[in-house]
């Protein structure tokens, strides 16, 4: 038995000594702690991967920088040739303005009073698409900008003119105290007091050409007879009438005119080249605020809302013509020109095709800017929709819904130009200034 075991005993020794040599040679079975080496390996080559993945090649991150850059530049002069193209068109509508009211007032008879009225309405096209370059301290409406002279409202027509029941108001029937109307004395004597006492623009002369709106479902009715001199004539003054109709588009012409030559290019001290001189998103911040301002404030809050809550037609904007329903539709057409790029200008040399915001803000949240496009077309069809006259559209019960819609659209778009600037690294202000 003893020998039996040391038999055994020896044979366990020489097991314990070839097991290691076995193993170094790569029989028997390895340890379980190698079945994962090669697991380990793969994933580290795994991360090493994606490592590689996310490093941002220094030369395509600023090739992309470059061509933000360049985007955001492009929109920015997109923006000024058509806040150009429409001062132009703006400019040369007044002058066919003022060729109709010349031959009006030389002539007055039923037939050149119409024309001018219609001649009064073409004007009104291109410059209800500027409104969207003001809100931001620009040349229109800065403190030395003509914006209160050219599109001042709501006027109190007791301030101009006669009206029913007091035949001697105004400045025109006042001859002791102003006895020569002059351009100087209409801007002297615009907005003092109060803000509604509008001497100068394009209200004036509307009023002046349609008169008081005493209808429930049309415009003014001014006889042409109010500039007829003499016996003839009807109301008094009627020469003064003429005068004051006449300084009114003179001065009309010179403060379009500043705007055009504001954003004139190629001038070197004009406020277009201040304006693409600027900081790129300093630039893009302002025509945002504009927009913004316009759809959300001006627009959809003093000039619609303020009308649809109170149901007076007093608070409408062109009372006095009942064009007030174009106002709304060319002012969002304005904002969607500067988003899209656009601008479709009366003549071949004033339209504008080229790079507009949506290039920048698709670059930077595409889904964003499909809501911004979406808000866009839905606001023009919506005022589109808007009955007319609009001072009816606000009192009856059947299409005071169609102006709420379309006030709520108008916010929305507001609200969406605010995340917009958001997105691009600013904060947009919609409120009035």
């Amino acid at each position: 038995m003893l020998k039996t075991s040391r038999s055994i005993a020896g044979l366990f020794v020489i097991v314990l000594v070839l097991l290691p040599l076995l193993t170094a040679c790569g029989g028997g079975t390895p340890p379980a702690a190698n079945e994962d080496a090669p697991a380990e390996d793969t994933a580290t080559e795994e991360e090493a991967a994606a490592d590689t993945e996310e490093a941002t090649d220094p030369e395509e991150e600023a090739t992309a920088d470059d061509e933000t850059a360049a985007t955001k530049e492009a929109a920015i002069t997109t923006y000024a040739d058509i806040a150009y193209a429409s001062y132009v068109d703006s400019y040369q509508t007044a002058l066919e303005l003022q060729e109709a009211i010349n031959a009006f007032v030389a002539e007055p008879t039923a037939q050149t009073q119409e024309s001018a009225k219609q001649a009064w309405l073409a004007a009104q096209e291109p410059y209800g698409q500027t409104e969207v370059y003001r809100f931001y301290g620009g040349p229109i409406d800065d403190e030395d900008g003509p914006e209160g002279l050219l599109n001042s409202w709501p006027l109190d027509e007791v301030y101009v003119d006669y009206v029913e029941g007091e035949t001697d108001s105004g400045i025109i029937n006042n001859p002791d105290e102003y006895p020569e109307i002059t351009q100087e004395l209409l801007v002297e004597l615009n907005q003092v007091g109060s803000e509604e006492s509008v001497s100068t623009g394009y209200h004036a002369i509307e009023f002046l050409l349609w008169g008081q709106d005493l209808s429930t479902d049309g415009s003014g009715d001014r006889p042409f007879t109010d500039y007829i001199a003499g016996d003839e004539g009807t109301a008094a003054n009627q020469e003064r009438r003429a005068d004051y109709l006449v300084a009114a588009t003179d001065l009309l012409l010179v403060h379009l005119d500043e705007m055009q030559q504001a954003w004139t290019p190629d001038v070197a001290d004009n406020y277009r080249s201040e304006f693409l001189a600027m900081e790129p998103d300093t630039a893009i911040q302002n025509i945002l605020t504009g927009m913004g301002v316009l759809s959300k404030s001006e627009l959809a809050g003093e000039r619609m809302f303020t009308a649809y809550d109170n149901q007076d037609q007093e608070d409408e904007h062109s009372c006095f013509s009942d064009n007030t329903h174009r106002d709304i539709i060319t002012n969002a057409q304005g904002i969607r020109n500067v988003y899209e790029g656009t601008y479709a200008g009366l003549t071949p040399e004033t339209t504008v095709e080229g790079t507009g915001l949506q290039a920048v803000v698709a670059a930077a949240d595409a889904d964003l800017n499909d809501q911004m496009l979406t808000l866009l077309e839905q606001s023009l069809e919506n005022a589109n929709q808007i009955y007319v006259p609009f001072d009816q559209a606000i009192v009856l019960p059947e299409e005071r819904p169609v102006v709420l819609d379309a006030v709520t659209v108008l916010q929305d778009q507001g609200d969406t130009i605010a995340e917009i600037g958001s997105a691009l690294g600013f904060s947009i202000n919609t409120a009035l200034p």
